[in-house]
């Protein structure tokens, strides 16, 4: 029987699906904000949505791979 790893416990998993959303809608949002805030203009904040989806998005592939980094696949 194999030992359960830490990797294997389902509040974990559940709490890391939870902080991707967050971060993702997070850094959306601002993106939206920031932008409406100094431009003021509907092209500028569609552009500020799409940067903060793209930072978002690369939060979140930084955040798998801290969570993976201790697993071992």
């Amino acid at each position: 029987m194999k030992p359960k790893s830490s990797g294997d416990n389902p509040w974990r998993a559940l709490a890391l699906v939870g902080a991707l959303g967050f971060e993702v809608a997070i850094c959306t949002l601002l993106g939206f904000w920031i932008t409406k805030w100094i431009f003021g203009t509907t092209g500028w904040m569609i552009t500020g949505i799409f940067i903060g989806l793209a930072a978002g998005i690369l939060a979140a592939v930084w955040l798998v791979r801290k969570a993976l980094e201790g697993s071992d696949e």
